[in-house]
């Protein structure tokens, strides 16, 4: 969530959110404020808002969200969703509520396949390390397990691709 919204975009597409809002994509808090206006005219009264912990308003949309720093020099998230819920309750006169998953998403029972993926990654690890075969993960690809070079893993992000954002139209992400 600090600089890629999958975990967000995930929740909110299985969860049926009405809006996503990621860190690829600047929103724009006055376009979801008519949207979720449009939708209350509409008979539809709850909404579901995600917000990713490093989404950030389009410039000019609502005031800016604050920049502290971190002893490590990393900027300071969280609090993005209470400012969201503010903004709207001011701008539409909605009842809003906020619900911060944080750690509860990372700890979910796991489902079958969780555990088997896990026992074939650690197999995998084992192997690697078996073969000296240092500087490499396992990663999943086309449900095989594969090695990949961590440099390599890590020299980019892995952004949600516009593309994806596009299936779903713009206005789903804050647009």
């Amino acid at each position: 969530g600090r600089h890629v919204g999958w975990i967000a975009m995930y929740a909110g597409v299985a969860g049926g959110a009405t809006e996503i809002l990621i860190p690829e994509r600047p929103f724009d808090i006055g376009g979801v404020c008519e949207r979720l206006k449009k939708r209350h005219e509409a008979g539809r009264y709850a909404s579901i808002i995600v917000v990713a912990e490093g989404a950030e308003p389009a410039e000019g949309t609502m005031p800016a969200l604050p920049k502290e720093e971190d002893e490590f020099g990393h900027v300071k998230l969280g609090g993005t969703a209470y400012r969201v819920a503010s903004e709207i309750e001011k701008r539409t006169g909605f009842d809003t509520r906020v619900v911060v998953i944080g750690h509860v998403q990372r700890g979910g029972s796991p489902s079958a396949y969780d555990r088997v993926l896990a026992s074939r990654f650690g197999v995998a690890a084992a192997d690697a390390v078996n073969d000296h075969d240092w500087g490499q993960m396992v990663a999943l690809k086309d449900h095989q397990i594969v090695r990949v070079p961590i440099a390599e893993a890590v020299s980019k992000l892995k952004v949600v691709p516009d593309e994806f954002v596009e299936q779903f139209g713009s206005g789903f992400f804050g647009g």
